[in-house]
């Protein structure tokens, strides 16, 4: 077959379907369009799923009656001019494709006034690229473009679409996500003549708040932290949520890169990373953050949705990301957001004062340190001789500070400790609350080289298979680092000579053997970091308080300060909640007071 020139609507055609792959990708370039016009104000109206009908209607600058023509050719934009220009590209659409492309699928009208104009004028095209008379029209101030019968002339394509619903499902989905990325702009949404969204500008930060909870839910703002830093070239602003505020799937995340929506692996992991030893298994963190970066030191021009960017340090970006969101995470303690979860999707916020927020080395045995705790004035001395709640009615007559875990009132079942506030009631998992504390020690001192270890008075023997000889021969040095001395004894024969002063009080050949366990799964693939810390992590849990066991009030309470201090101390090494609050306002719901 020989070589021929294809005419202009097949090769519009061609590009649409890079483009325009479905109603909500054309959603997507005209409001992206509208937003790029300085628009306000933007209306989408949809019928039948956007396959019957998709009007975008915004208050922009308009379109000049002598580039309307223009508009519907390939490659035709006010947006860039020059390479130059594309390397540092701040506008959402720049390549010149979305209107001819749209048009070659669909009825297209384009109309359009500018402020300086007594009238609107209006083109309709095919895809064709012909020139096109605009008449003139009754028009306001800005753009509507009008695509009816989208895919009407290509039936492979449209045959591929879903139902109505599932369509505007994704219109949506898209119209909210580009609602998230300009606050200061407002959005209408009907379908078959319905109204579905209608979002007011939100200039303020209680609108902001109002918005995102709008569209992310009411529960999102109450439980996510906030984040705004700004480092060098690099600007990170948005929420997180709390490790206990996630999902079964990553439908909630959103990141905005000089506001445009992407979704970039690179960022995906830096934030995984970030939450990897608070979240529980199989679930996915919730977040919508925008960063600002110099646009010379992103290729937006890497997809033809443009849904993926390039960084050129993109192992800086990574490590900003990934820290400040960590930062943010670990330095929560229970006076910054009083409930890490209550037993209601709502969270009670108070102002804490400032105090030092460093984590102190803590022992393993909570008894241990009970002296250390009973002697501090600020909470009233030793609980041993008094109730506990003689002791937080005195702290309330003394005028002291009421600490943000209260005081210990009982040991439910010697597994949960029962404690009074003065927002409510805490119930606190025992076990997991001590797992934070514990796996959050052991990384300090392995961080700071500082593993204590505790010689034992006589090194134990241990037989080995050969698998398990490997492992010690091929991380000896690792568990050295660990605060774990061994030493080889025969060809599968260890002696333990010492081990982490924290788990002194284990069994030593069951601590190696777990440790060699860990080291096996791990895998050669993961850093030696990594893979320490999830030794460690699970060093912690072989060694804290177990169920069952009972504890004194003097210990509860000892452990109840200790989580007020300890990083990430909402939620265990595995993920799970290591505390709740029941509010005084949730505790007089269940009983119908005050109604």
């Amino acid at each position: 077959m020989p070589i021929k020139q294809l005419p202009p609507q097949l090769i519009n055609q061609i590009a649409a379907g890079e483009v325009i792959e479905r109603p909500a990708s054309a959603v997507k370039e005209l409001v992206e369009n509208s937003l790029d016009a300085g628009a306000k104000q933007i209306v989408i109206e949809i019928e039948e799923g956007g396959s019957r009908l998709i009007r975008v209607r915004d208050d922009g600058c308009g379109i000049e009656k002598a580039d309307l023509s223009l508009a519907m050719s390939r490659h035709a934009t006010s947006k860039i001019g020059s390479l130059l220009d594309l390397e540092s590209v701040l506008s959402f659409g720049f390549r010149g494709e979305a209107l001819p492309s749209m048009s070659s699928v669909s009825r297209l009208t384009l109309s359009s006034r500018q402020e300086m104009d007594s009238a609107g004028w209006t083109v309709k095209a095919d895809g064709t690229e012909e020139e096109l008379d605009p008449v003139p029209t009754s028009h306001s101030i800005g753009t509507t473009v009008e695509l009816r019968d989208l895919f009407y002339n290509t039936p492979a394509r449209r045959k591929f679409l879903k139902t109505d619903k599932t369509e505007f499902g994704h219109i949506e989905t898209v119209v909210k996500r580009m609602a998230l990325s300009r606050f200061d702009v407002g959005f209408s949404l009907k379908h078959n003549q319905k109204q579905v969204v209608d979002l007011k500008p939100a200039l303020s930060n209680e609108q902001k708040d109002q918005r995102v909870g709008m569209l992310c839910g009411k529960g999102f703002i109450q439980q996510s932290l906030e984040i705004d830093v700004m480092n060098g070239e690099f600007g990170l602003q948005g929420w997180v949520g709390l490790p206990t505020y996630s999902r079964s799937q990553a439908d909630m995340q959103f990141f905005y890169v000089n506001g445009r929506l992407i979704r970039d692996k690179l960022i995906n992991h830096a934030v995984r990373l970030a939450y990897q030893d608070v979240l529980f298994h199989g679930r996915h963190p919730v977040y919508v953050l925008y960063f600002t970066i110099d646009p010379t030191l992103v290729d937006v021009n890497a997809h033809p949705a443009k849904l993926e960017v390039r960084f050129r340090e993109s192992k800086a970006v990574h490590d900003f990301v990934y820290r400040r969101v960590k930062q943010v995470l670990t330095d929560t303690r229970p006076s910054d957001h009083y409930a890490i979860k209550t037993v209601e999707p709502a969270l009670t916020h108070y102002q804490p004062p400032q105090d030092d927020m460093q984590q102190s080395h803590l022992p393993m045995s909570v008894a241990e340190s009970s002296g250390r705790y009973a002697s501090q004035p600020s909470f009233g001395g030793s609980h041993s001789a008094h109730t506990m709640a003689a002791s937080f009615q005195q702290a309330n007559n003394d005028g002291g500070a009421i600490p943000p875990m209260g005081f210990a009132i009982a040991h439910l079942h010697n597994t949960y400790i029962l404690a009074e506030s003065d927002k409510g009631l805490i119930l606190v998992d025992t076990h997991a609350a001590h797992e934070r504390i514990v796996y959050e020690t052991l990384k300090t001192q392995y961080d700071a080289g500082d593993m204590p270890s505790q010689p034992l008075l006589i090194p134990q023997k241990i037989e080995l298979s050969d698998e398990e000889m490997l492992l010690f021969e091929q991380n000896e040095a690792l568990l050295d680092g660990l605060g774990i001395e061994l030493s080889a004894s025969g060809p599968t024969t260890l002696l333990v000579r010492s081990i982490p002063v924290l788990l002194a009080q284990d069994d030593a050949e069951k601590l190696v053997r777990d440790v060699l366990i860990d080291l096996a799964k791990t895998g050669e693939s993961r850093s030696v970091k990594d893979a320490c810390y999830t030794v460690l992590g699970n060093m912690a849990c072989h060694g804290s308080i177990r169920a069952n066991r009972r504890l004194t009030e003097v210990e509860m309470n000892v452990l109840l300060r200790d989580i007020e201090k300890t990083q990430n101390s909402g939620q265990c090494n595995h993920g799970r909640p290591t505390w709740v609050l029941l509010t005084v306002q949730q505790l007089d719901a269940l009983f119908l007071r005050g109604q």
